[in-house]
């Protein structure tokens, strides 16, 4: 039974990274590829995401399971500054209200898959990913102890 829980912890700590690194590359390809210039909230959001990368993928090498507390407090910030960036994207109230970016406008939507899917969603998507797999590590963590 140990050997379960200990191989639903790997595969967790795996997902997390792999959701990491598939958003770095994503914001990567936006902003080098399409050449879509990031705003500032865009940015905020990659000063969350990107360490993920480095440190989950540490965590995966050595199987350090209590990462899982850190990553759950940096992935709610990033789930809020996402929430916050696409609601003023989607919803009048917030856009009216939001303060003045910088160069490149928040409101502004480079993507608009389906009518809901824009680039700050996709962030926010990456991080609930990674709470919910830490959240899930760290009670696992915790019932192993």
């Amino acid at each position: 039974m140990e050997k379960t829980k200990k191989d639903s912890r790997d595969s967790l700590l795996f997902i997390s990274w792999a959701a990491s690194v598939l958003a770095m590359f994503g914001s990567l390809y936006f902003s080098e590829i399409r050449q879509y210039e990031p705003c500032t909230l865009c940015w905020y959001q990659r000063i969350v995401m990107y360490p993920f990368v480095v440190i989950l993928g540490i965590a995966v090498v050595k199987k350090d399971y209590r990462i899982s507390i850190y990553t759950m407090v940096l992935s709610a910030i990033g789930i809020c500054i996402s929430l916050y960036h696409y609601l003023i994207q989607k919803v009048a109230f917030f856009a009216d209200h939001a303060a003045t970016c910088g160069r490149v406008p928040c409101t502004g939507q480079y993507i608009n898959w389906l009518g809901f899917i824009t680039i700050p969603f996709l962030a926010f998507t990456a991080f609930v990913s990674i709470f919910i797999c830490s959240y899930l590590l760290w009670k696992k963590s915790k019932e192993a102890a």
